[in-house]
């Protein structure tokens, strides 16, 4: 009581604080009251209310929740400024009162949301409602949802914004919870009330129940309009109107209530769509292709997407102009509908924002309207109306007054017709006088017009123009009409208004329309009884209704009208089936016997559906549903039903479904049904659980399977195996079947104009009917044939090669149907055929038959490649192989058919073969398939009559078999050629042979087969995928063959014969234009016509070429394979300048027109010289499209007048354009990879003659270009001809740097073709000879490989260079200098030589080219001049020779067998240490075997003390191994279930023992460096967290092993790497969150036992490199983000190490900090500091920091007697033997950190030959740590060479060497550029140190290798005095040289 006592004496608002409930509930009480009491809204009092009205809604006692409640409505209801707690309140109702089980709390939270509405919060309210839809609590859900309909049906549409409502309303019907679904239902209706059908489009995607659900609400809805029943409190006004209203009972008219409903516009409550990104991604490509199956799968895509009601606004310019030009230029009107329709789509979808591309379209539409097919016309007219609705008049005026003019009777009729439709949509004020002015005026003009059809739509025009703006307005532009046509239009608007009333009836259809429609033509009684309760009243009813419709006129029937009254109630869900039959039936009737559209047919499929699985109305159903079909069409009618009845849930409908589809496609046919829409529905009826949906879905694919053939099975191979086996069966069934004849077709109202539709669309497919195989949908796969793929097919190894083969057959198996884009796969595939494993050569072949199934008709482009190919595997010897050859080649040409076999001289080329197996395959094969109707067709006479002769030998050969089968073709090929040919082509044999052969003819003539006729063409059935298309192939290929025959007779036959060339549609010779058409043999009239020029020279006619070209006015000359346009732009260009007659034999499809007309080419090129060049670029142009022609004959009479013409044109001393080269270049080196010899070899002339009429220069990137083909000949001939122009003209030739030209050539020697890597290594050499050392700098980085071989190559060329120069005459010497002279061209090789010849070449020239490599004519010159001239300068040459051979004597008195100077040189040339190299490598290796043996090897040597120390300088290389090692097995062989384990203990110990070995020796384990024991530790540490050792048996006694090993690691090995090792791996570990975190506790525990042995090794650590690995170990882990970590325990071994390391220095530790940048802002040395002065050693640092302030210090940081003492310390090192390495190391490192660091007083003393030792020792790391794989300069000394190097020691040549530089350089006798061009030691140490790793050791020991072998190279060539000249200094160096000659013989003069 005590408390209470309290809580009753606060204020009100502090009760309402309270934390008692009571106290609150109290506090509720009080508030409500004072609320109520408070009259003024603004008073103060309510500010104290302000914050605390939340909790008075979410108070968490119920009882207290309920009276705060009341108090809060209480507060918003009178408080002014209560709308500012609307978001919080409103929050808190939805969370914490709608969940609440009272019904009271409820209520009031609702009345709450909605007096915040009627205080002007509606839109905050809808918000906070609408968030709660999300709530997880269904309870929450149905109240918001409650309060949004009730919210909605009290204050109307108008407040409530039903935008958001209708967005979110299809995701509450998809909800779990039926409260939720049905609540959302009302709302549903609510919101139909209040927009009508405008939510229709909104809600078309959910459930289909549901729908209907709604659809039986909304039609019981009143027609009246609803009110707003509670107002805002700014609407007070409408409130009294309202209650005065209703005080009056509700008698006024409803204009006022209905001017309370806001019209809703559906297309503004939908949600835009983005369609741009969605578009196929090669779109623009697709929609540009030839073939117009292609560019249907475009526009197709395209139109899917603009069906979207409302699209995204975006920029669509480049989709508009893309479909405007199918609009008007495509020849498909099919696709010219589809365009018109993606234009609507786009119009109707963005509204006003097409506007600005309305102008641009509106035109190519109306032009258009001259295509006369309906479907056409009414595509556009659909497009154009759309596009009119999103612009207005103003904008479109000009272009269609210009339209109104057009000849086209049909432009212009529906270009009025637009105007009349447009017309309607206009008022007064959008239809100003101004713009129906000049309109009247056209459309006067038409009404006189001769064409009816033209008049009428004018008369249309003018009557609508008058009915929309009155007859006041229109008369005065009417006067110039007589009184008739004027009545006419009057009359035409009176038609006009009635047919709108009639219009907007039809487009309405409400039930009282119907009703009065199906009044006028069914009995009174009828329409009364169809919704009668009883149903004996509904079927007599029914009965009228049948009776009616069989006698109704058709005209007169009213379709959807009767079909309306059908689905009127009780409609399709009559439940006496009785009455559904009739319906059923009656709908049949409808059908039947009226004009039945889609609409109509829409208005019942969904019923018919419904009942076709019902047991007594589905035969009535199916009846009804084929007439539709016959009404409609069957495509688009089985559409639609199979996707209504895959939308219900009825297993039966759905399989009655299917049973009716495929007895449907029996009686209708094929044609137009979309294969790729009924596979995913078949598919879906296949996994269904009901048997007899499957059984029918099975049943529908065997009578697809009648129609489509085997392509169908392809589509479901992935289907269970069992279901698989069923489908077989029943294709089984229908094997041998024919499908039947069409029994039923689709009405249509101009049966013979679509009839010559169709046909016309055939046409444009290309004729012979629609190929089933274009329906197929096909995978583009040359994403997945990657280089990677091609290369395992290349392999060396064969079972990588059956990888790749098998991956390759995967590919083709998973993608079923592929596009012709295979990438590179046919080469690779071209050269498994010839491979050495005959299981490969089948596996192989098998994927070829795979293709061809696959490719289908894309197979042909593939014949060349890999097609004869497989004829080539005909001669295997095993009877195996050949008969998979065999069937692969029949599978083949059943997709391609013959034609492309035949064609060029492929086969007779196989024939030639001395092969018995090949010839009686490939005669067998001829034999039978040209008997075959179906390819007998496409054999063209001048293919045949190349096989003749080896037909002839073949009759001769000594293998029997070959003999028989040729006899057996001899019938066959006289069927094609006649009897007479064959024997005239005995001609060219022996005479014995001749008899003989004859003979044989006579036999084969008695029993000659007729020849067949060509097979008709068939409509449809199984052979529509292939013979259906061979048949059209025969249709125009047969017309060919004889008019090619006849080419071939002689001229009396010809006159003989009668030629008739007959019209063949889509054939090759109504394509080829009327050259094609003529006779053949030409009169002596035509002769005649020969005689004038060939070629018209038009002044500045190239000029304008060029221009247009550069403009873009006309394509660019660009072309993979040249495509039909750029043929037509030719021929039009060489209209105007070449003779008629000749350009009508160059475009001829005869190639031996061809040849004649380059014949009369070659006679008249002298003569018309001048013409020649002024047409040039067309000539040029038209030999590059014979390029791509196969005939060699032409190809060979192309290159002679190509090589005639260059030399005319060097002549003339003319000069190629950029224009023409770039037309012609690149074209002509396509043909330099041809694989006949004599075609390369007269294009290599061709180019050596070319660079004589263009630069070298550009010629060098069409070459470049040329080395990056995929024709390894075309690569090896392109580096040829680049190794001959560097020859001929030098560097400079090499665009566009010597640098990028050569590092692209040098990339070729790495090539797998032997011929490419020969002749890029011999361009290589060409450059050598030209530049010397400096190729080496040029080429840029090679492998060791590469290297290797170059430099053989080069020391090979050196070689084979005479030792002595013959003294050149100033002759010789003038021809060398003009590199364009017949020298040049000599330099090349022919194609029949041997590679070799090119380096005898350039070893030729070498001489010269090496002493003057690119030095100026007038240094060359002058200085040869100056030093003949003996008289004047004989002395310095004796001195300078006196002197060279003074030095040069030295250089062969030391023997070989000396000391090595270099200190890697030993490790390449010593055997033991190549052996250890070999061993070491080996342990790396990936067979087990071979890894356990080497490894063996080695603990052999490790055990022995004597012979340990061997293993001493490869210890990294060894430790490198063995890490990759572990890493194999842990990454590879433990993973491999094929590995035995024992293998790998086995494995494993070997490592481990090796290791123990080496780390017992502590002299080898000091020599590991940090980077590799950091791998290692990582390594070992990795090996024993590896569970699956433990697994294995004896893997527990290998993990006890490795800890021993890590144990002896770390005590053996050099502490001051270990520790950094260790530091820099925590560090990787902790960073990285892959790994696992016991590695880093394991690294942790490593430290914890170095630091225990610092006490003893503290005095032998490098402490400044341990504290920088510290300081960066902070860097990356500040103390705050250790600390952060979720172990403390790296923080705590980084403070014991610091803490160790202070505690055994002191305060001395803070001088190592001198490799650390920044001291002063490092963590480290502050921390260094707080422990030293802990330790109270903080005096002896103050005295070391006096010291420093004295200024004795280097960067403020060491002083200098340090300094001294460290430098004095690195130059022992590097004077000791054992130490030089580790000397010149520490020297880079320190000079790297102190740049400014004075090394002069420490090399003052030291010998030349000392300072020459460290810089290049320098120079050596500094390349090694940049990565450079090739050191120009070698070290020179070797290991113990001290700073007075006085001693006696013997030295090798090399050192000598070395000192006869540096005295030639000091008397100025060498080349001291490069020296003054080497950096300064000091220079030289730029970079900071790094961390190596095990992988940069190995890299570095690599470089070193190298160098071993460049200074062997040094020492064994120095003796030959020629090699020295020979390899000359680069051009600049020799060009300093000369200079200071010149100086020395200037002053001599002097």
């Amino acid at each position: 009581m005590g408390d209470e006592s309290e809580w009753m004496k606060l204020p009100i608002d502090q009760k309402c604080e309270h934390k008692i409930w009571k106290a609150r509930l109290n506090g509720y009480e009080e508030a409500l009251k004072l609320f109520q009491k408070i009259e003024d809204e603004k008073s103060p009092e309510w500010g104290k209310y302000l914050g605390l009205i939340k909790k008075f809604v979410t108070d968490s006692n119920a009882v207290a929740q309920l009276k705060g409640l009341e108090a809060a409505l209480a507060f918003i209801e009178n408080a002014h400024f209560a709308g500012k707690t609307t978001g919080e309140v409103v929050s808190g109702v939805v969370t914490k009162v709608f969940n609440q089980p009272k019904a009271r709390a409820k209520e009031l939270g609702m009345d709450i949301c909605f007096m915040y509405i009627e205080i002007e919060k509606a839109e905050v309210v809808q918000d906070e409602l609408l968030k709660g839809l999300d709530n997880k609590n269904p309870k929450i859900v149905v109240a918001c949802i409650e309060t949004l309909r009730k919210a909605l049906s009290e204050f109307g549409s108008k407040i409530v914004t039903l935008k958001p409502v209708v967005k979110i309303l299809p995701k509450q019907f998809e909800s779990r919870e039926k409260a939720v679904r049905d609540e959302a239902k009302l709302l549903a209706v609510e919101i139909y009330k209040w927009i009508r059908d405008a939510l229709r489009p909104s809600l078309q995607n959910i459930n289909s129940v549901q729908l209907k659900e709604l659809e039986e609400e909304w039609v019981k809805l009143p027609s009246s309009p609803p009110k707003q029943t509670r107002f805002l409190r700014s609407q007070q006004d409408l409130k009294a109107k309202f209650q005065e209203q209703q005080a009056q009972g509700g008698e006024q008219s409803d204009d006022d209530g209905e001017e309370l409903v806001v019209a809703v516009d559906p297309y503004e409550l939908l949600e835009p769509v983005e369609i741009l990104s969605k578009m196929p991604k090669d779109f623009y490509e697709k929609i540009e292709a030839k073939k117009w199956q292609e560019r249907k799968e475009a526009l197709e895509a395209v139109e899917a997407l603009t069906k979207n009601p409302k699209l995204e606004n975006g920029d669509y310019g480049d989709l508009v102009r893309a479909l405007k030009k199918v609009v008007g230029k495509d020849a498909n009107v099919m696709l010219v509908s589809m365009a018109a329709k993606c234009l609507a789509g786009l119009a109707t979808g963005l509204r006003k924002k097409f506007g600005t591309y309305a102008g641009q379209v509106v035109p190519t539409i109306l032009e258009k309207f001259k295509e006369k097919k309906p479907q056409v016309v009414q595509s556009l007219q659909e497009a154009i109306d759309a596009i009119f609705l999103t612009t207005t008049f103003q904008n479109l005026s000009e272009e269609i007054l210009a339209v109104m003019d057009n000849k086209n009777p049909s432009i212009k009729q529906q270009a009025s017709l637009f105007l009349a439709r447009s017309f309607r949509h206009c008022t007064q004020a959008t239809l100003p006088k101004s713009i129906l002015k000049p309109f009247c005026a056209a459309l006067i003009k038409q009404v006189n017009d001769s064409a009816p059809e033209v008049r009428d739509a004018a008369f249309e025009a003018l009557g609508t123009a008058m009915k929309v703006v009155g007859e006041k307005a229109v008369n005065p532009f009417l006067a110039d009409l007589d009184k008739l046509k004027l009545d006419k239009v009057r009359i035409r608007k009176m038609l006009l208004l009635w047919n709108f009333l009639l219009c907007a009836c039809v487009l309405l259809y409400q039930a009282e329309v119907c009703q009065d429609l199906a009044a006028g033509v069914l009995p009174a009684s009828c329409l009364e009884q169809l919704d009668s309760a009883n149903w004996k009243d509904r079927l007599a009813s029914m009965e009228e209704f049948q009776r009616a419709v069989e006698t109704m006129d058709k005209a007169a029937m009213p379709c959807q009208a009767l079909v309306r009254m059908l689905a009127k109630k009780p409609g399709w869900k009559e439940t006496n089936f009785q009455v559904m039959q009739l319906k059923l039936r009656i709908v049949a009737l409808i059908a039947q016997r009226g004009q039945f559209s889609k609409t109509s047919a829409s208005v019942v499929l969904d019923g018919l559906v419904d009942k076709v699985g019902d047991v007594k109305c589905g035969g009535n159903a199916k009846e009804g549903l084929t007439a539709i079909g016959e009404a409609c069409s069957l495509p688009w009618t089985a559409e639609q039903v199979v996707s209504m009845a895959f939308s219900q849930k009825n297993p039966k409908n759905q399989a009655e479904t299917l049973n009716w589809l495929s007895n449907a496609m029996k009686e209708f046919g094929f044609a137009g049904i979309n294969v790729k829409g009924f596979i995913n529905n078949v598919k879906t009826a296949l996994g269904a659980t009901n048997p007899a949906v499957r059984t029918a879905a099975i049943t529908l694919l065997g009578v697809m399977y009648l129609y489509m053939g085997a392509p169908l099975r392809m589509f479901f191979e992935d289907e269970k195996p069992a279901l698989l086996a069923q489908i077989d069966a029943e294709f089984e069934k229908m094997q041998g079947q024919s499908p039947p004849p069409p029994i039923r077709f689709t009405k249509k109202v101009a049966a013979e104009e679509e009839g010559a539709e169709v046909e016309e669309q055939d046409e444009d497919a290309g004729g012979g009917g629609q190929n089933i195989m274009d329906l197929l949908p096909r995978t583009d796969v040359s994403d997945k044939i990657t280089t990677d793929l091609v290369s395992k097919i290349g392999d060396k190894n064969w079972k990588i090669r059956k990888e790749g083969l098998d991956e390759v057959a995967a590919i083709i198996s998973e993608a079923k149907f592929i596009m012709a884009n295979i990438g590179e796969l046919p080469l690779a595939l071209k050269g498994r055929l010839s491979d050495s494993n005959k299981i490969l050569v089948q596996q192989t072949l098998s994927i070829l038959q795979q293709l061809a199934t696959a490719l289908g008709p894309g197979l042909k482009q593939h014949v060349k490649a890999l097609g004869i190919p497989i004829i080539t595997v005909l001669g295997d010897s095993k009877p195996n192989v050949r008969a998979t050859a065999m069937t692969t080649l029949q599978a083949w040409v059943e997709q391609t058919g013959m034609k492309d076999w035949l064609e060029g001289e492929d086969l007779s080329e196989e024939l030639k073969r001395e092969n018995p197996f090949l010839r009686q395959e490939v005669h067998t094969h001829t034999h039978t398939h040209t008997h075959t109707p179906i390819l007998f067709a496409v054999l063209m006479f001048w293919d045949l009559m190349l096989c003749i002769p080896q037909l002839y030998a073949c009759l001769e050969d000594r293998n029997g078999d070959v003999r028989k089968k040729a006899q057996d073709a001899l019938p066959t090929f006289m069927m094609h050629l006649g009897y007479d040919k064959m024997t005239k082509a005995t001609g060219k044999l022996k005479p014995a042979s001749k008899d003989q052969v004859v003979s044989m003819l006579e036999k084969a003539r008695a029993v000659m087969p007729a020849k067949p006729a060509a097979p008709a063409k068939t409509g449809g059935g199984k052979g529509s995928a292939e013979p259906n298309r061979a048949a059209s192939d025969h249709s125009i290929n047969l017309n060919l063959s004889s008019a090619a025959s006849r080419s071939q007779l002689p001229s009396e036959d010809v006159a003989d014969s009668k030629p008739e060339v007959k019209k063949v549609r889509g054939g090759m010779a109504a394509k080829k234009g009327a050259a094609g058409k003529k006779p053949v043999s030409k009169g002596l009239k035509d002769d005649e016509d020969k005689s004038g020029p060939l070629f018209i020279l038009i002044a500045n006619a190239k000029e304008q070429r060029i221009k247009e070209e550069k403009q873009l006015k006309i394509l660019k000359w660009n072309f993979i394979t040249p495509r039909d346009e750029y043929v037509e732009q030719l021929k039009t260009q060489m209209s105007t300048c070449f003779a008629k007659w000749l350009q009508d034999e160059l475009f001829h499809f005869d190639f031996q027109r061809h040849v004649k007309a380059i014949g009369v080419m070659i006679e008249r090129l002298e003569s018309e010289s001048e013409a020649t060049i002024s047409c040039l670029d067309l000539i040029l142009k038209w030999f590059t499209l014979r390029f791509f022609d196969t005939n060699t004959t032409v190809l060979m009479k192309v290159l002679e007048y190509l090589k005639l013409l260059f030399a005319m044109l060097n002549r003339e001393n003319y000069h190629l354009t950029e224009y023409e080269a770039n037309s012609f270049v690149p074209y002509l080196i396509l043909k330099v990879g041809e694989s006949k010899d004599v075609v390369r070899k007269d294009v290599r002339a061709i180019l050596a003659m070319l660079c004589k009429v263009y630069p070298a220069s550009k010629v060098f990137p069409f070459l470049m270009d040329g080395t990056k083909s995929k024709n390894s000949k075309q690569r090896a001939e392109c580096l040829e001809e680049l190794g001959c122009l560097i020859e001929g003209y030098g560097m400079n030739v090499c665009q566009p740097t010597p640098a990028k030209s050569l590092k692209e050539i040098a990339v070729h020697i790495g090539d797998r073709d032997t011929s490419v890597r020969n002749a890029a290594l011999n361009t290589v050499v060409a450059v050598y000879n030209v530049c010397g050392d400096q190729v080496y700098k040029l080429i840029g980085n090679l492998s060791e490989k590469d290297m290797s071989m170059l430099e053989e190559r080069i020391k090979r060329s050196a070689k084979k260079a005479p030792t002595a120069v013959a003294k050149q005459t100033a002759t010789d010497r003038s021809q060398k200098e003009h590199p364009t002279n017949s020298n040049a061209t000599f330099l090349r090789k022919p194609a029949q030589e041997d590679p070799n010849k090119l380096n005898q070449a350039r070893q030729n020239a070498q001489h010269t080219e090496s002493l003057h490599p690119s030095i100026p004519k007038e240094f060359q010159l002058d200085l040869d001049m100056i030093e003949m001239d003996q008289g004047r300068v004989c002395e310095l040459p004796d001195l300078v020779q006196h002197k060279l051979d003074e030095l040069l004597e030295p250089i062969m008195i030391p023997e070989p067998k000396m000391r090595s100077v270099s200190p890697h040189f030993d490790e390449l040339h010593n055997s033991t240490a190549s052996t250890i190299n070999f061993v070491i490598s080996q342990v790396a290796s990936g067979d087990i075997n071979t890894s356990i043996q080497a490894l063996a090897q080695i603990d052999e040597v490790l055990r022995q003390e004597d012979k340990a120390e061997v293993m001493s300088g490869h210890i990294d290389q060894f430790l490198i191994a063995t890490i990759m090692q572990l890493r194999l097995i842990n990454s590879t062989h433990m993973a491999d279930d094929r590995v035995d384990k024992k293998d790998i203990i086995k494995l494993y110990s070997c490592i481990i023992g090796n290791m123990l070995s080496l780390f017992s020796m502590e002299s080898l384990a000091r020599e590991a460096s940090m980077g590799v024991l950091k791998d290692l530790m990582h390594g070992l540490i990795t090996l024993m967290l590896d569970s699956r050792v433990e697994d294995v048996e004896d893997g527990t006694q290998v993990i006890r092993s490795v800890n021993l090993l890590v144990i002896r690691v770390l005590e053996k090995s050099d502490q001051t790497n270990m520790i950094s090792a260790l530091l820099v791996l925590l560090q990787d570990t902790l960073v990285s969150t892959a790994g696992s975190p016991m590695v880093s506790e394991l690294v942790m525990k490593c430290l914890w036992r170095v630091i225990r042995f610092l006490p003893e090794t503290i005095n032998n650590i490098n402490l400044d490199r341990i504290l920088l690995d510290v300081h960066n170990f902070m860097k990356v882990f500040p103390k705050e983000k250790l600390k952060q970590l979720k172990s403390d325990v790296p923080h705590r071994t980084l403070k014991t190490l610091l803490h160790t390391l202070c505690k055994l220095t002191g305060a001395k530790i803070l001088d190592h900090l001198s490799m650390i940048e920044n001291r002063n802002e490092s963590e480290l040395e502050a921390h260094l500091r707080r422990v030293v002065k802990h330790s109270g050693n903080l005096a002896g640092l103050k005295s070391d920091r006096s010291n420093e302030k004295g200024g004795l210090r280097i960067d403020d940081r060491m002083s200098k007697a340090k300094v001294s003492d460290i430098l004095s310390e690195i130059f022992k090192k590097i004077g000791s033997k054992e130490n030089t390495k580790e000397g010149l190391t520490e020297l880079y490192e320190y000079k790297q950190k102190y740049s400014d660091a004075d090394l002069e007083p420490f090399l003052k003393n030291t010998s030349q030959f000392f300072q020459s030792y460290v810089e290049r020792g320098l120079r050596m790391i500094e390349s090694e740590r940049e990565g450079k794989t090739r050191i120009q300069t070698t070290a020179g000394t070797a290991h113990g060479v001290d700073s007075s190097l006085s001693s006696n020691e013997e030295l090798k040549p090399a050192v000598y060497y070395e000192r006869l530089k540096i005295l030639r350089q000091r008397q100025g006798l060498e080349n001291t550029s490069r020296a003054q061009q080497r950096p300064t030691i000091s220079s030289l140490l730029s970079s900071k140190p790094s961390v190596a790793s095990s992988t940069d050791m190995l890299q570095s020991k690599l470089s070193q290798l190298k160098e071993s072998r460049e200074l062997y190279m040094q020492e064994h060539n120095v003796h030959s005095p020629t090699h020295t000249n020979t390899r000359s200094a680069s051009p600049a160096a020799n060009l300093d040289d000369l200079k200071k000659r010149l100086e020395r013989i200037k002053s001599k003069r002097q």
